[in-house]
Parts: structure tokens; C-alpha cells; sequence
């Protein structure tokens, strides 16, 4: 694989923070709330599969993980009902 720009690492990075807010707001209603669950599952289910496939790139440099691993730990818990 070619080594990443650092303009790609921070869109990557930028992609993951669309993944946190995504997870965040479909767990707390904010998002998807008319979709059923099954589709709320998959959405989490999906984006929290992103996010730890990204997490485990060797990149990253000083970037924060706090709010991935967060986003990572409630998708993993999370049931849509």
C-alpha cells in the first residue's frame, strides 16, 4: 500500500468523525428514528465495523481516539428496538 498524504490521514480521520456523530445520533433517536430496526442496526452495525478497521491502521499519529473508541463501545452494545 502506498503511504497516505497527510491530507488523506486527516480525511480519514474526518470520515471516522462522521461515523462517531452518526453512531451517536442513531443510538440517542436523533437519527434514522423513522427507519425501522433492522435499519438502525445494520447503520450502527456498519459504521462501527468502519470505525474499528480504521482504528487499527498504522498511520495514525497524535490523533485523538477518545470519541472513536467511545462510538466503537456503543455500537458494540447496541440493540435497535
Amino acid at each position: 500500500m502506498d503511504e497516505l498524504t497527510a491530507e488523506q490521514i486527516a480525511q480519514n480521520y474526518s470520515a471516522m468523525g462522521d461515523s462517531v456523530a452518526l453512531i451517536n445520533d442513531v443510538i440517542a433517536g436523533n437519527a434514522m428514528a423513522d427507519d425501522d430496526a433492522a435499519d438502525r442496526q445494520d447503520c450502527v452495525d456498519r459504521n462501527t465495523q468502519h470505525l474499528e478497521l480504521m482504528v487499527a491502521k498504522g498511520y495514525w499519529t497524535d490523533e485523538s481516539m477518545t470519541a472513536t473508541n467511545a462510538a466503537i463501545v456503543a455500537g458494540n452494545g447496541y440493540t435497535a428496538s
